[in-house]
């Protein structure tokens, strides 16, 4: 028999606090606001972003994608920052796939740039290319983070070998410096791949034609970041799912996080997986002690901020106004005491349109009262 919850002798300041008219006749509404956990009422973890354009080779650039900004890592007076970059038009699955590009992702390399202020930024070329012909990321390398830790530099990112079909699988590679400038080693295969235990149905090119879905991650891994937390290396990453279906909170998209003692692997699936049910891109840093993440895009618990203290059991701390996409994290405002010191600016790519996208930059604050206008 479940557990009933208590609802006799309610705190009254709780009471007036949420504006129960009659706390012997509560609707199912009250119930689930009584049921919120201890200090949710307070703003410590709300923000509001506003977004701006930037200067120098971040600024629009006709027939060029840049997007999926890595986190700004700051090395002496100078910032760096990783992105996917790919040149014209996308043409869809429709075409001719050996040879055409099918998404803004399709056909990239990984470009890096580096700025003194976060607002110009130069140019600085290609930090890892896409693999030889016939090797699993000849097709894309793309949406990557770095982690610097012990004095090496490490980037980890998507990648797809070609041809570039529906039902290709998505894979996580990695590559190391020990410079922020390379060179860059590439390991010879990737770290995360797709689980293995879906079916799918017939032999046409349909990702949503299953016998069986498999795991959350049975299609594709995605947007990796890697995260040095608890004297272990965790690679939190997005699953897709075959035969993935739209939910009462839009795509069945969730995340999942594989485990390593060391940062080139082996890395291994937690067994709690999935960890959240609801994101895209991944957004994760350290707080008091746990991991927070910005949850956004897809799924029921979209457009919020989640905490855990074990960096895999995950509890929604505030619920936000959309946030940019593919944010890309300052590292030096990592591990604060303020949850949101992280959030003060950032990058994170815009749509120009559906084949070409831009790098910006984002800044956040903690909203704390609202003013109607003219009010002082």
């Amino acid at each position: 028999m479940a557990n009933t919850p208590d609802y006799t002798n309610i705190d009254p300041e709780i009471i007036d606090y949420l504006g129960i008219t009659d706390p012997e006749h509560l609707s199912a509404a009250s119930k689930r606001a009584l049921a919120w956990p201890e200090g949710s009422r307070s703003n410590k973890w709300f923000l509001q972003y506003e977004t701006f354009d930037l200067k120098g080779d971040f600024a629009y650039e006709e027939g060029v994608v840049r997007r999926d900004p890595s986190a700004v890592i700051k090395v002496g007076d100078t910032y760096y920052t990783w992105y996917s970059r790919s040149v014209g038009p996308s043409q869809g699955f429709g075409g001719d796939i050996e040879n055409d590009k099918v998404f803004p992702w399709d056909r990239c390399d990984i470009w890096y740039a580096t700025s003194k202020d976060g607002w110009t930024w130069e140019e600085q070329g290609v930090a890892v290319a896409r693999g030889e012909k016939g090797t699993f990321d000849d097709r894309s390398v793309f949406t990557v983070e770095c982690l610097p830790h012990d004095g090496k530099y490490y980037l980890t990112y998507q990648t797809v070998g070609g041809p570039y079909e529906v039902r290709v699988k998505n894979q996580v590679g990695m590559a190391w410096s020990e410079s922020p400038d390379g060179p860059w080693t590439k390991l010879d295969e990737p770290i995360l791949s797709p689980a293995d235990n879906g079916v799918w149905k017939g032999t046409a090119q349909d990702r949503f034609a299953v016998e069986k879905k498999g795991d959350f991650d049975s299609h594709k891994v995605h947007d990796p970041c890697l995260m040095f937390f608890n004297d272990k290396f965790y690679l939190y990453y997005k699953g897709e799912q075959m035969g993935e279906e739209i939910t009462f909170g839009g795509r069945q998209i969730r995340h999942g996080v594989a485990i390593a003692d060391n940062p080139l692997g082996p890395y291994v699936k937690s067994k709690y997986n999935p960890i959240s049910n609801s994101g895209h891109e991944i957004c994760v840093w350290h707080h008091d002690g746990g991991i927070a993440a910005l949850v956004t895009t897809d799924g029921p618990e979209k457009n919020t901020i989640q905490w855990a203290p074990d960096g895999i059991n995950f509890e929604i701390k505030s619920y936000i106004p959309g946030a940019p996409h593919a944010i890309g994290l300052v590292r030096e405002n990592d591990n604060t005491d303020d949850p949101l010191k992280i959030m003060e600016w950032g990058l994170t790519h815009q749509y120009v349109s559906s084949d070409y996208q831009i790098i910006r930059r984002f800044e956040g604050a903690r909203k704390e009262r609202h003013k109607a206008k003219g009010v002082k």
